[in-house]
């Protein structure tokens, strides 16, 4: 689904990431941990083409082709969505004159999709506007469902969300990555029936929280640019929860 080659980035001059390397697989979820500041949602605005970054080195490959210098939009035609940690607030254009653009939109899907988000009392008020911290993930989501993109790069979902809402936000989130999809065999329920997956997601988090509710393929560490660690993300979250991101850094400096 995504390849990253080498990648390094950098900020009027300044060089933020560096020899980035990761691969998602199809159906698969990646973990990406790493302290504030550390470079992670520069990766993400890199990989969907937004903001002020300048590419030094390495290539973003999606679905076999080269992406690198693709503008946004192509990004998204192709099959890329972005949950933003901060989206703005847009004066003017409600939910539903945004589901209108998104290709995918269906009335009676956007009814239950809002239902399950709970925000059919959003739908006609302008983005963002006045939203609570929880309304605007559920919103953000809403959006993405709608899109359904193959990739979908969400920026720390868990952040200013509370107990009822995170839950919330997890089971859309799973439903999004086909994570609750349901086969049958011999008439009895299998959930997670991985054959059938095809979404793939990035999913930055800086608590790790996100992973009490969404079931993660690989875990991964970004510090200072670089990507330290890689493995099982349940191992990571309970390194990271205990000793910290330095213990990270200490096992990279030791390999």
């Amino acid at each position: 689904m995504l390849e990253i080659k080498n990648l390094s980035i950098a900020i009027d001059g300044k060089e933020i990431l560096h020899n980035i390397n990761l691969r998602i697989e199809n159906g698969k979820v990646v973990i990406l941990f790493g302290p504030n500041g550390s470079g992670k949602t520069s990766l993400l605005m890199a990989i969907i083409g937004l903001g002020n970054y300048k590419i030094t080195s390495g290539k973003i490959i999606f679905k076999d082709r080269d992406i690198t210098n693709l503008p946004t939009h192509e990004r998204i035609k192709l099959g890329i969505g972005v949950m933003f940690q901060r989206p703005p607030t847009i004066k003017g254009v409600n939910i539903r004159d945004i589901a209108k653009f998104l290709g995918n939109y269906n009335e009676e899907e956007f009814r239950s999709l809002a239902k399950l988000l709970k925000v059919e009392h959003l739908l006609e008020r302008s983005i963002n506007m006045g939203f609570s911290g929880g309304e605007i993930k559920r919103t953000e989501l809403l959006q993405l469902l709608l899109q359904k993109p193959d990739l979908s790069l969400i920026d720390e979902p868990e952040s200013g969300v509370d107990v009822e809402n995170i839950n919330l936000v997890g089971e859309a989130i799973k439903k999004l990555l086909e994570k609750t999809y349901t086969a049958y065999s011999n008439n009895l329920p299998m959930k997670d029936h991985h054959k059938k997956r095809k979404s793939s997601g990035l999913i930055i988090t800086h608590t790790g929280l996100i992973l009490e509710h969404i079931p993660a393929d690989e875990g991964l560490v970004l510090v200072e640019g670089k990507i330290v660690c890689k493995g099982n993300p349940y191992e990571i979250f309970d390194t990271v929860k205990n000793k910290g991101f330095n213990e990270c850094l200490k096992c990279a400096i030791m390999k």
